[in-house]
């Protein structure tokens, strides 16, 4: 029975786990398509404000032509006596010429009763002259209003059109007739036609009157009344042409004017994302019918995500609950844990004070070396030193020896201090280390203790010093630092015609620059990345253990500084860079 209840409990889990996938992926994708369609809605919704105003643009260059010609002094004298024939073939020919000229359809006077008396197509079979169009309500509209305009199909040619009329007015206001404009729009159509998008232009009623595809004209976007029709018929707008309702179906509603409809047609079933604009100036409505583009890709990748989403959270949920049992496993196991633990630190612990205790008899064998070869030539003055005050002595020259003791003193002194630092080396400097001191005068006073070898190996020797340059270190330290680059350097030119060494000191980007470069034929390439390695020297056998540069650069880093090395035309330049002591600078 356990068995069988922990079969269907794992069934029933599964299937929440995919119950769950499916709803979460479906909504995704719901989601997903919608907003590709809000998005392309809004794309197409910018679209028809172009086709909008190219519209706009078309009509209202001819909206005033009515009115200016309506104040020709030559038709207004026409309407007001009878038109004889040489008078309407004057003015047909006027009317012709300005129509030409400004590129309209056709230009039409009528009289007072409608009666068309001259027009620029008079030449034609088609022409309005003499046919009355006192039923047109653009003719109504300017009898009683002054202007008027409709849009409808032409009774005598045809052609449907947009007719624009002015008043005709004598001197004293009265109504003469109607000077009328037609517009016609196939090439505007044409244009239309060049995308794929389907353009529409309604009028009032819903009826389609313009379209950039001929299927859709002459239909009605919504019922019409018995009053509807009556006054179609009466003003013959549509004269001749079967109405027939658009079989569409709203499917969303993204705005207002935004909305995704199915519509059924003669090939059958299409959505249209559907824009529509309110041309309030002619109480038109422009319309833009886009199909929608495939959003499965989008949808497919929303319905992807979302499906792993939810499973990254089921498996969360799992990961959750497993670390929950393992805790009461924890729980029950923690002695026996915490026993091995003990056991392990200990034996850590032995492990960590073997390697502390052979680092430092690695740091000691260092120290005591770099301690000789650092204390190996002052011992040898010091020698020299004692030999000279015992001859003092021997011959009673007590004053003269007692006068050679003080250099003796002043360099046991120093060797001492040396010493001293040399043995917090391995470990960070007290902050008394740490004084104000001038970089130039460490130079010097380097130079002082290798004043007798400079002099005997004829060493050639070019000061650059600034001065004061101050730092923030540890003077004996920097000596021997200092020491120990001269000494490299006197080295390098030890068997060199030419011996010319060059110390400058430059304050470069808040670093006190401290370079000192020879003419001992420099390092070679292979040995430029190694010459700071500890034990790493290119001296034969005895002259050097490898330890002074690898000593100096540790200094050098302890102070913040940086010491590099490089080659130059007959020689190596080693420099010292260490930060300028702004404090300093600023006292002084």
């Amino acid at each position: 029975m356990a068995q069988i209840s922990r079969s269907l409990r794992l069934t029933f889990y599964i299937l929440v786990i995919l119950a769950g996938t499916v709803i979460s992926a479906g909504l995704a994708m719901r989601h997903a398509e919608r907003q590709t369609l809000e998005e392309e809605a809004a794309r197409a919704n910018e679209q028809l404000g172009l086709y909008a105003n190219s519209l706009h643009t078309l009509i209202e260059r001819y909206r005033a032509l009515p009115a200016v010609l309506a104040l020709d002094p030559e038709l207004r004298s026409a309407l007001q006596g009878p038109v004889t024939p040489e008078t309407q073939q004057t003015l047909n020919r006027k009317l012709e010429k300005i129509n030409g000229a400004a590129r309209s359809s056709t230009l039409e006077l009528l009289n007072h009763e409608g009666l068309a008396v001259a027009a620029s197509n008079w030449r034609l079979p088609s022409s309005y002259v003499g046919h009355n169009y006192s039923f047109r309500p653009y003719f109504k509209q300017t009898r009683s209003q002054g202007s008027g305009r409709f849009y409808a199909i032409g009774v005598t040619s045809g052609i449907p059109g947009y007719f624009l009329a002015s008043a005709v007015k004598a001197d004293n206001d009265e109504f003469l007739g109607a000077m009328v404009v037609k517009l016609e729009f196939p090439e505007l159509e044409h244009e239309w036609s060049q995308g794929n998008d389907t353009l529409l232009v309604s009028d009032a009623r819903g009826i389609v009157f313009i379209a950039n595809q001929p299927g859709w004209r002459y239909r009605h976007l919504q019922p019409l009344s018995s009053n509807d029709l009556e006054d179609i018929r009466l003003t013959r707008q549509y004269d001749k042409q079967l109405l027939v309702p658009l079989q569409h179906a709203t499917l969303q509603q993204f705005a207002d004017n935004s909305r995704l409809i199915r519509v059924q047609g003669d090939e059958g079933t299409t959505n249209y994302l559907w824009e529509s604009l309110p041309l309030e100036t002619e109480g038109w409505t422009l319309h833009l019918l886009r199909k929608p583009a495939s959003a499965f890709e989008e949808s497919r990748n929303a319905g992807l995500a979302a499906a792993g989403a939810w499973l990254a959270l089921v498996f969360l949920l799992l990961f959750l609950n497993q670390r929950w049992r393992l805790g009461k496993l924890r729980q029950r196991n923690r002695k026996e844990l915490e026993r091995l633990v003990e056991e392990r630190t200990r034996d850590l612990r032995t492990a960590q004070e073997g390697l502390v205790q052979s680092a430092k008899l690695a740091a000691l064998g260092q120290m005591s070396a770099a301690l000789a070869h650092e204390i190996n030539q002052p011992l040898t003055t010091q020698r020299m030193q004692l030999a000279t005050l015992r001859l003092l002595l021997e011959h009673g020259r007590v004053d003269d020896a007692y006068k050679a003791l003080r250099p003796l003193d002043d360099m046991l002194t120093r060797m001492a201090a040396l010493t001293s630092h040399l043995k917090t080396y391995a470990r960070k400097s007290p902050s008394g280390l740490r004084e104000r001191l001038d970089l130039a005068a460490v130079v010097d006073q380097s130079l002082h203790l290798l004043e007798a070898r400079l002099r005997n190996e004829d060493i050639e020797v070019a000061l650059h010093l600034t001065r004061p340059a101050w730092v923030r270190g540890d003077a004996i330290r920097l000596e021997q630092v200092l020491i120990n680059l001269l000494r490299n350097a006197l080295d390098a030119m030890q068997d060199k015609p030419l011996k010319h060494l060059r110390i400058s000191l430059d304050a470069e980007d808040q670093l006190w620059q401290l370079r000192v470069s020879d003419t001992g034929g420099g390092i070679a390439e292979e040995h430029l990345l190694s010459v700071f390695d500890p034990f790493f020297t290119t001296k034969p056998v005895g002259d050097g253990l490898g330890l002074g540069l690898a000593v100096s650069y540790a200094i050098v880093h302890e102070l913040g500084g940086r010491l590099s090395v490089a080659n130059q035309d007959q020689g190596a330049v080693f420099t010292l860079s260490l930060p300028i002591d702004l404090e300093a600078h600023i006292q002084c």
